[in-house]
């Protein structure tokens, strides 16, 4: 084939076949490449695999299952690391600082050893939260033909005949710091949550990312809810050098996949799936690696026409493996596509459209896991951007429409979270509006997740009593009134700063409002008063990130 004689990439084609560049040559003949390999197109395969989260732990064996099957289509498979963290074991401690940070780590570190070794197209081989849309960032900014493979979702836990899964393990602190379990339960709740490699299993920020990514056309259809041990997973994983051989033959770019109109279909399955408020943040972030201009308007306005209709945990009953066994996410979007609700006519990375990949889908959604349109859960979406004199740039609300849409109540004010979890023990009751303060990109910093505050408030029996508010984000496991992403954020002197215990603050997400109840001349006599949070961080890659990162209305980016 004449294609594989010529490398994709000139800059590539210059180091292994200019005879002016006898260093390059020799290092990689020392890596073992024969004369005939140079004539090969050199595939970057980017793991984040590591040994100390379950979501991360066995992508390095799909990855030599990737290199493989790349090698077999007279491709040749590069391997390289690169990071990842771990949400589940930081959430509720200082390490969640890393968390968001992780995500520009991973796509720096993903475009530089591309551009530095010159390969023609890029694997992304991820498992947790920021693994995806930090690979996804990189792929749009590199632009060369790429896939994204989902190391799949996680099986369920199990403990006294009751299905787990790691918000479980979060609100069974709830439970026990309120005494409706004992320590001997708590502890078989811990020990049985996680049975094994895969990402957290509802629909958190990682199925929810897949799942957008799939419907971007960016990843190769099923691979968002096929489990992370399961024969499909794989077969999925033994797939890609035939697909990949296929975009490189084509010219078939992610830019050429990742357009405004992709991106919309991202927006509408999100909503449709109860997806994780993270989305907002990182779909943002990955539009603007392919300079496609989207807002937080766009979320609102997908919303405001999109149904949500996905009996999906948190605020569900069903988890990402039931999903699977009804057919896949291929079959939502196939009843998606007929109800018309995705664009059928964009391109994917089998180099067919969405349309043309679900001709051939098999099964229906089941009226237990997933509803229809004329029986919704809710008639709108759960992502709720609210504004108003508290969050003048915009928040985010995930409102299922199980805990009301409006709420009015007085503050209950915290500097941080761990003072807020202490707070909800001994101080927070029925009717309050919980602050957390100084939880933002750059005050945070890193936008901690809210997951372990939002799980005590649940497992605290409050979850339709109090609402929560912060200019830090939350978990995909996160459920209840929750309002979080206010921006600006206390750290820049945002007008969450200003909020008081006893304050009125009403929410309402029916008019997408959020408002601190005082007179125009108090607002402005406190705002002349204000002090800013300084940070602790005086070196380091959390410098580096206050002082470069955006804000959360503006997805975080730090480029």
């Amino acid at each position: 084939m004449d294609f594989f004689v010529m490398r994709l990439n000139k800059h590539s084609k210059t180091i292994t076949q200019d005879d002016s560049l006898p260093a390059a040559q020799a290092m990689l003949y020392g890596i073992g490449l024969k004369d005939e390999d140079f004539k090969k197109p050199q595939i970057g395969i980017a793991s984040t695999g590591f040994e100390g989260n379950p979501c991360n732990i066995h992508l390095n064996d799909f990855a030599q299952n990737i290199k493989d099957s790349i090698n077999k289509e007279d491709m040749l498979g590069m391997v390289f690391n690169t990071i990842g963290v771990s949400d589940g074991i930081t959430n509720g401690t200082t390490g969640m600082t890393y968390s968001l940070i992780s995500r520009e780590i991973i796509a720096d570190s993903i475009e530089t050893i591309v551009n530095a070794q010159f390969y023609d197209g890029i694997v992304a081989v991820v498992g947790c939260d920021k693994n995806m849309p930090g690979a996804m960032m990189a792929i749009g900014r590199l632009n060369r033909p790429s896939i994204l493979v989902y190391g799949g979702t996680i099986k369920s836990g199990n403990y006294k005949g009751k299905s787990l899964n790691i918000v479980s393990a979060f609100e069974a602190y709830g439970e026990k710091i309120s005494g409706k379990i004992n320590e001997k339960d708590y502890k078989g709740i811990i020990k049985n949550s996680i049975p094994g490699p895969g990402a957290c299993g509802g629909m958190y920020t990682a199925n929810t990312m897949s799942s957008a990514i799939e419907a971007l056309g960016m990843s190769l259809p099923y691979s968002s809810s096929n489990p992370a041990e399961s024969f499909d997973k794989l077969d999925e994983t033994n797939k890609i050098g035939k697909s990949m051989k296929i975009l490189l033959k084509e010219n078939i770019k992610p830019a050429d996949i990742m357009t405004k109109k992709s991106f919309e279909n991202a927006l509408s399955i999100t909503m449709a799936l109860g997806g994780s408020t993270n989305a907002v943040l990182h779909l943002i972030a990955m539009a603007k690696s392919v300079n496609v201009n989207l807002t937080l308007d766009d979320f609102q306005n997908f919303s405001d026409k999109t149904p949500f209709i996905a009996n999906l945990k948190p605020s569900g009953d069903y988890l990402m493996e039931d999903v699977y066994k009804l057919g896949g996410v291929p079959v939502l979007m196939k009843y998606m596509l007929g109800e018309g609700y995705l664009h059928g006519d964009c391109m994917t990375v089998t180099g067919k459209t969405i349309e043309e990949n679900l001709k051939s889908v098999k099964g229906k959604i089941d009226n237990k896991v997933i509803v229809s349109f004329s029986n919704a859960i809710k008639k709108t979406g759960h992502i709720q951007i609210l504004k108003g004199n508290i969050a003048p740039e915009g928040a985010v609300a995930k409102i299922t429409g199980k805990e009301g849409e409006t709420f009015t109540g007085k503050a209950k004010v915290f500097n941080n979270e761990f003072d807020a979890i202490e707070g909800i023990q001994n101080k927070v009751k029925k009717g309050d509006v919980i602050v957390i303060k100084n939880s933002g990109p750059k005050g945070g910093p890193g936008m901690p997740e809210m997951l372990k505050p939002t799980s005590a408030v649940i497992g605290a029996g409050l979850g339709k009593d109090v609402a929560l508010i912060t200019d830090g984000r939350f978990s995909g496991g996160s459920h209840g009134f929750v309002v979080g992403h206010i921006s600006p954020e206390s750290f820049v002197g945002g007008p969450i700063n200003l909020i008081k215990d006893g304050d009125t603050i009403e929410i309402d997400a029916i008019n997408n409002k959020i408002d601190l109840k005082i007179g125009e001349k108090e607002f402005e006599k406190r705002r002349k008063k204000i002090k800013l949070q300084k940070s602790k961080f005086n070196s380091g890659v959390v410098k580096k990130y206050i002082n470069s990162v955006s804000s959360a209305s503006e997805g975080c980016i730090t480029d």
